[in-house]
């Protein structure tokens, strides 16, 4: 089933302006700025202090009896501070950042309201409702450049355009933080004035809606005011960090709203700025869910303040290949196409992340990639090779992605850096355990249709797997070709040379298909093999041209003579 992530991604960057933001407290909350009753919970906490009682366990109680009356924000305020200006004072407090909370990052806008600023900025959004008093979202979208239209009380909205002429707009339903007439208590929250309903009825019925950090239980005008929707020309997304209410799910249902669990408001409005931007380095007009990661990586990689969110993506898209990986089930090699065809599809999106980032990277990322590779070569469980077979993906496609690119220092650290534990639960290098016949003996790659008869029928069916998802970088059949040879008999030397000199069976590394290509092994990289050679300095044979050479002369003895044999 598609991610409800990446759906709402593409229904904002197909529809543009057509979506409407409801963010509730939950939005800032993480910011620092406390709700309109926190902030009069603790109001009255000092006039109790001043008037020297004690208002615990429940302030609002104490607060009732003492005064004869419920807690009321406007008249609370009007209370403390007789004029205007002291008022503001007061309430600055509260929503304003001091110089220490701004070198801590609070009471300023948080990754979510910079992202959504991003995102109006490109015209997918245009309208935001909320219920939160302060002006983190004004001023990040200030800091884009954008200056919204405002709404925070009734007299604004009489003399206000009609949306469509009136760019972007933030409707603060409850009111503005300097304005003490906001709405705050249960009674005040539990009608609208007739315009603003009208207003909202509109919004309801013309815009979809994305609701984030609002639960539905409080807001009784709010709630009423969707509930009363006839239509619903777009769909309905309701982020939530956990389930609903039933209050909230009531209202899902009768929105017809699609659940979405985030982790966060910031990962979610990040996560869905990255995905409507792949979707915009796209040409194609229905991309796959690949793509975009490709995209994804190719914008973060050579962003040096993206270092976070490329961490967290990989990581994200990591877990979720792992996740799958160990939940499939263990079937028997009679079934090995469909097996094989399972655990490729579960590995596309990641395989892609693996090649475009082997083929851009810039060595700062490259430990980057050999994690990914660790960490899925690593699967719960052992004795079985077809949990490998991703992992043999991700090395041979990240091989060959860096070949292609001379990304010379990435190749020897996906093929030695990675630690992937053998059958004997022993940590190996990638390439010690990473190749088609140690991942699957060749006997049960040749029960594949049409590789009864192949030498080496596991890279027969490696070099047919990835020739499309490289086709990219490589679009000359030639090209791939010469780089697939080239990478596997790379591969053979390495795993030749870390083995080194086994005295009982003599030196030997896995045989690919370029054996039966017009591939000369005498020819191949001996007059390279010199201090300069990149293999050398990327650190493959401890950088020892003498070691290289001696370890290219026992692996061409040794496929001569496989050659010879099968001859």
């Amino acid at each position: 089933m598609i991610d409800p992530l990446v759906s709402l991604a593409f229904s904002l960057h197909s529809n543009k302006g057509a979506y409407a933001l409801l963010l509730g407290s939950g939005i800032s909350r993480a910011s620092g700025i406390p709700t309109g009753w926190e902030v009069v919970v603790d109001l009255i906490r000092k006039v109790a202090k001043l008037e020297g009682e004690d208002c615990e366990p429940a302030p609002d109680v104490w607060f009732k009896k003492k005064h004869g009356a419920e807690p009321d924000y406007s008249k609370l305020i009007d209370e403390i501070a007789q004029t205007s200006t002291e008022r503001q004072q007061l309430l600055r407090g509260y929503f304003e950042s001091t110089e220490e909370e701004r070198s801590e990052g609070l009471k300023l806008p948080s990754a979510a309201h910079r992202a959504i600023a991003r995102l109006v900025s490109g015209g997918y959004l245009r309208v935001i409702i909320t219920t939160n008093f302060d002006r983190l979202m004004e001023n990040a979208l200030e800091e884009v450049g954008i200056v919204p239209t405002v709404i925070s009380t009734t007299d604004q909205l009489a003399g206000a355009l009609p949306l469509a002429h009136s760019g972007v707009t933030v409707i603060k339903l409850h009111g503005d933080y300097l304005d003490t007439r906001i709405k705050n208590t249960e009674h005040e929250l539990a009608e609208y004035d007739t315009k603003v309903n009208m207003h909202l009825d509109r919004i309801f019925d013309e815009y979809g809606l994305i609701i984030c950090g609002w639960s539905g239980d409080w807001d009784i005008a709010l709630r009423s005011a969707i509930e009363r929707c006839p239509s619903r020309r777009f769909t309905t997304y309701w982020t939530t960090m956990s389930s609903l209410s039933a209050k909230g799910r009531q209202l899902a249902e009768r929105r017809h709203a699609i659940e979405v669990k985030i982790k966060d408001a910031n990962h979610l409005f990040e996560s869905l700025l990255e995905k409507v931007q792949a979707l915009c380095d796209l040409a194609a007009p229905h991309p796959l869910s690949a793509k975009m990661a490709v995209a994804t990586v190719k914008r973060l990689i050579v962003d040096p303040s993206a270092k976070i969110r490329l961490h967290d993506f990989v990581h994200e898209e990591t877990e979720k290949l792992l996740n799958e990986i160990n939940q499939a089930k263990l079937v028997s090699s009679r079934n090995l196409q469909e097996d094989l065809d399972k655990y490729g599809a579960m590995s596309e999106l990641l395989l892609s992340v693996m090649i475009t980032g082997c083929y851009w990277d810039n060595e700062e990322n490259t430990q980057r990639w050999v994690k990914l590779l660790q960490r899925i070569a690593n699967p719960n469980g052992t004795g079985n090779g077809l949990r490998l077979y991703p992992a043999l993906l991700l090395l041979y496609g990240g091989g060959l992605a860096a070949l292609a690119a001379g990304n010379y220092k990435t190749l020897a650290s996906v093929l030695t850096t990675p630690n992937i534990m053998d059958i004997r639960n022993q940590p190996q290098p990638g390439c010690l355990v990473l190749y088609p016949m140690g991942v699957i003996e060749n006997s049960i790659w040749k029960t594949l249709p049409e590789l009864e008869g192949h030498y080496t029928p596991g890279s027969d069916y490696i070099y047919a797997k990835l020739r499309d998802p490289l086709r990219t970088y490589l679009p000359r059949d030639e090209d791939y070709n010469d780089i697939f040879d080239r990478f596997e008999y790379i591969l053979g030397l390495v795993h030749a040379d870390m083995r080194r000199l086994d005295v009982v069976n003599g030196w030997w590394g896995p045989h690919g298909c370029f054996m039966w290509r017009q591939f000369s092994l005498e020819g191949r990289f001996s007059t390279k093999i010199r201090p300069d050679w990149p293999l050398l300095k990327a650190g493959l044979f401890a950088g020892s041209c003498q070691q290289a050479l001696t370890a290219k002369v026992h692996y061409d003895g040794f496929l001569n003579s496989i050659k010879n044999n099968f001859i």
